[in-house]
This record gives structure tokens, C-alpha cells and sequence, in this order.
């Protein structure tokens, strides 16, 4: 399968993929994705998002998502990850 192309849109890939990911793995409406988005400062048109799905959905879907790989370090002495909890010198 050709590699999808991005080109001549105004937003980055990632952007699209995301509203891409949004409608398909929630239950979103066009316009829930758009406040999504606008909440994240994107002002995007419920009608750019219908676009980006009917072009790139169907290929996206076919791709599963990967997964961002987090960096997560464990700080000195915690043998979880987590760190020590909280003491509250009021209750004995």
C-alpha cells in the first residue's frame, strides 16, 4: 500500500491523525472532534474534519495506532516507580 501524502493541507500530519484517531476510536461527532481540537487552541471547521476523514480514514484505519514511547525513569529509592507517600503528622 502507497504511503499516505499530506501535502497541500494546512495542518501538520499529526494533527490530522489525531482528528482521525478521535472519531474513529471514540463515539465523536464531527463537531466534538472540532472542540476537542479548539480546546487543545486549533481551530479546525467540523466540515475540515469530514474532509480528513473521508480522505484519509479509511486508510488510517487500516494502520493500528501506535502507542508514543513514554520515558518513564524510576526515581532513586522507589522500587515501583512511585514515590514515597506522604506522611500527615496529624493522624498518628
Amino acid at each position: 500500500m502507497a504511503e499516505i501524502s499530506y501535502r497541500s493541507h494546512r495542518f501538520p500530519p499529526v494533527v490530522i491523525q489525531h482528528a482521525v484517531w478521535l472519531y474513529l476510536r471514540f463515539t465523536l461527532s464531527y463537531r466534538d472532534v472540532e472542540d476537542l481540537l479548539a480546546e487543545r487552541g486549533l481551530n479546525v471547521s467540523y466540515e475540515t474534519v469530514r474532509s480528513w476523514l473521508l480522505k484519509f480514514g479509511p486508510d488510517l484505519a487500516l494502520y493500528p495506532f501506535r502507542p508514543r514511547q513514554l520515558n518513564l525513569t524510576m526515581p532513586e529509592g522507589s522500587s515501583r516507580g512511585l514515590p514515597p507517600p506522604a506522611i500527615d503528622p496529624t493522624f498518628p
